[in-house]
């Protein structure tokens, strides 16, 4: 009569026949197994080494840039910008350049641009928010808008236009969304495209009828027809 087995003995059985297979694989190729386990020992430590220097890298930045805030709440663009050497202090574009791939490295870019902007550089300042990465949700919404707001003044009105689009899909609500589909239009009317202005202007007093863009749709919209 055959002894019936345990789900214990069943496992340890697995265990003790998947252990000689290791040991034979292990001693067929002892070298390859050794140089394998140096290697990942190897990515595990330059993994480690990564996220420590870019946690450090990470609160350099965000420093470095709450410096750079004050100094531009103080009025002071230029510095703000490119910093002070007396000081020793950096402003948006080193942080932009310097920590490009941390959080408070990709701000520094939104914030280069908003300060070229108001120095009248339009040029330079897209550069910067098209270096931008906006953040999910309402808060994207602005630096979109922004970036469309310089095509305008660069005279780049289709490509406005299409960015106001972006900003009023970006998070759709009552307040952002009807005011941006309004600035589109306006661009696409001074990009003599008039029937999609026509188009976002519908769809403003069709979808938000009770915004405050909804007056200012309509009369755009008998001034095109007037026109």
């Amino acid at each position: 009569m055959s002894k019936k087995l345990s789900k214990e003995d069943l496992e340890q059985d697995i265990l003790i026949e998947y252990s000689s297979r290791f040991v034979y694989f292990y001693n067929q190729n002892k070298a390859a197994v050794i140089g394998g386990g140096l290697g990942i020992i190897l990515v595990i430590g330059l993994v480690i080494g990564y996220i420590f220097y870019s946690n450090q890298q990470s609160q350099q930045a965000e420093v470095l840039l709450g410096i750079a805030e004050q100094t531009l709440m103080r009025g002071d663009i230029e510095g703000a910008l490119y910093g002070d050497d007396a000081e020793f202090t950096l402003g948006f574009v080193q942080i932009a350049r310097n920590f490009g791939r941390t959080s408070s490295g990709n701000l520094a870019n939104y914030y280069a641009a908003i300060a070229e902007f108001e120095l009248g550089n339009y040029e330079e300042a897209l550069v910067f928010i098209e270096r931008f990465s906006p953040p999910r949700g309402i808060l994207g919404v602005a630096p979109i808008s922004m970036h469309a707001n310089i095509l305008m003044e660069l005279g780049r009105y289709e490509e406005a236009a299409r960015i106001f689009e972006r900003a009023a899909n970006w998070d759709e609500n009552s307040s952002t969304t009807p005011n941006n589909l309004f600035q589109a239009a306006q661009a696409y009317i001074e990009a003599e495209n008039n029937q999609r202005a026509i188009q976002h202007l519908e769809t403003i007093l069709a979808d938000y009828p009770n915004s405050q863009q909804a007056t200012r749709a309509q009369r755009m919209l008998g001034m095109i027809a007037a026109g």
